[in-house]
């Protein structure tokens, strides 16, 4: 009876990985759409891989505790103490190099995707310039002049408009203190640091609106510093930047 449990214990361990690896044909996004910007391509796979290996990590762990506290637990017909261990240097150099290579490789797969996002592309067809500020933002576009410039607050959030298909640069700035400039939806945030200039380039895939925000708490109001990311058609976003040229909204 206690071999049946042994080796239907061991088959579990080794089917739950299995499920978790190829239960499904697509990995789910775990909170994330595919495909909504040039900045999802590269991170979703980073997140989902991530939560795999999470979850191999959890569901293994689980198993080592449950082992011997189902299958070595004290008997009654048993001596009153197990055998003491000092200690057993073949499974200390295990539990010290796995942790290792699993963070390695999250590092080297972070890294690689984050030089991804982060590089400048000779090929930007578009400029807007991000400012956050004590408690809304305020978005420029140089295209369309130095009057073109939509400044929310906290009671009437402004709306980014950005084209689809066609990469944006973005340089974002702060007048005040340190804010976040953060999308969801797209996977994207960049620190607004006072008195530095970051930049932020990605390509919005998919038409509609997205909900923005601040996520660093930069003082009372901070809650309230959100802002909508509009996706509308190359033809729609002229038509936005001429309804700006003269004017200041």
């Amino acid at each position: 009876m206690l071999r049946q449990k042994m080796l239907g214990l061991r088959a579990l361990a080794l089917l739950i990985p299995t499920l978790v690896l190829t239960g499904c044909s697509k990995v789910s996004g775990l909170g994330y759409e595919e495909g909504l910007s040039s900045v999802n391509d590269q991170s979703l796979s980073l997140w989902q891989g991530a939560w795999i290996t999470a979850g191999i990590v959890g569901v293994s762990t689980l198993i080592l505790i449950l082992w011997p506290a189902v299958f070595h637990r004290l008997k009654k017909d048993g001596p009153e103490f197990p055998k003491q261990t000092q200690y057993h240097i073949p499974i200390e150099i295990v539990y010290t190099i796995i942790p290792f290579i699993i963070v390695a490789v999250l590092f080297f797969y972070t890294a690689k995707k984050e030089t991804a996002i982060t590089a400048k592309s000779p090929n930007v067809m578009h400029q807007i310039s991000v400012t956050g500020m004590q408690w809304s933002w305020q978005f420029a576009y140089p295209e369309a002049g130095e009057k073109a410039v939509v400044t929310g607050t906290p009671a009437k959030p402004p709306t980014l408009v950005v084209p689809l298909g066609e990469r944006v640069r973005f340089t974002i700035k702060s007048n005040d203190v340190v804010h976040g400039f953060w999308i969801p939806a797209f996977m994207i945030q960049m620190q607004n640091l006072p008195g530095v200039t970051n930049h932020l380039e990605f390509t919005a895939n998919k038409l509609g609106e997205y909900p923005g925000r601040c996520n660093i708490l930069c003082g009372r109001a901070h809650s309230q510093m959100i802002f909508t990311v509009k996706v509308v058609t190359p033809a729609e976003y002229q038509a936005y930047l001429e309804t700006l040229k003269g004017s200041t909204v």
